[in-house]
């Protein structure tokens, strides 16, 4: 597929990726089915306000965003402050706050790299049950699942999740030369083979010298992000899945607090 070169040919790709005809997008936005013909071919200029509200409605990726506001002739709108920012206080304190509210069942914040930027005190008690010692450079997701070594060799289902995760890391490394370039230098997984019986969701099953551990993976983020960092930020809550895996992790979790307390 050919790179857009003007904003008119990327609201046209960024509409049919979508699977909406213009007049869908006209009936969304309420701009007139016309007016977005001209837009798309580059009859009509659009205004840095319809542009908003086309990539709004769109769901457009802020760093496409800017793409787009700078092909149509106009300052990039979006920017990625750092989370240790001053203007982030807020988001520090709601991601804290997530996090420990999770306990006793592990947490951890993910930036746009699979980098683990923050954890809850029960995923270093799940790193400490499997052995695994944290790294001096950081830890990150993808490698821990996908280099040898790492939380991918404790994993039951291994060829799954890491299956899963190089599929949607490879889809967001599109638009990502940095996330692109990590997955260059890991071990592609095969493919997994396709259980007989299709579970509702695909748990992440840990071997442990407590038995198999089952967790289901919920994601959380921030509605309405305004700001390239905060798009990019994902919380992944690993909730138990039978009784089991809460007594275990229960168990571990109030033996730590009480070490620590």
């Amino acid at each position: 597929m050919d790179t857009p070169a003007t904003a008119g040919e990327h609201l046209r790709q960024l509409r049919r990726q979508a699977r909406l005809s213009q007049l869908d997008l006209a009936l969304i936005t309420g701009i007139s089915q016309r007016h977005l013909s001209c837009l798309e071919t580059g009859r009509a200029k659009p205004s840095p306000a319809t542009l908003h509200t086309l990539l709004s409605a769109l769901e457009t990726p802020l760093e496409q965003c800017n793409r787009v506001f700078l092909a149509a002739g106009f300052a990039p709108r979006y920017t990625a402050t750092p989370l240790t920012s001053p203007a982030m206080a807020a988001i520090r304190e709601a991601v804290e706050h997530v996090l420990h509210a999770n306990n006793p069942a592990p947490a951890i914040l993910l930036g746009s790299h699979w980098d683990v930027l923050a954890a809850n005190a029960s995923t270093g008690v799940l790193f400490e049950l499997l052995g695994i010692e944290p790294r001096a450079d950081g830890l990150n997701l993808l490698t821990t699942l996908l280099q040898p070594g790492g939380l991918g060799d404790h994993l039951v289902n291994a060829e799954e999740i890491r299956s899963l995760a190089w599929q949607r890391a490879t889809r967001e490394a599109l638009g990502d030369p940095t996330l692109a370039a990590l997955l260059a230098n890991l071990p592609k997984p095969g493919n997994a083979d396709l259980p007989k019986a299709l579970p509702p969701l695909v748990l992440t099953r840990i071997r442990s010298p407590q038995g198999e551990l089952n967790f289901l993976s919920i994601f959380t983020t921030f509605g309405m992000p305004q700001d390239i960092t905060l798009a990019s930020l994902r919380i992944e809550h690993l909730i138990p899945a039978d009784a089991a895996t809460w007594q275990v992790m229960r168990a571990a979790y109030e033996a730590y607090s009480a070490l620590v307390l």
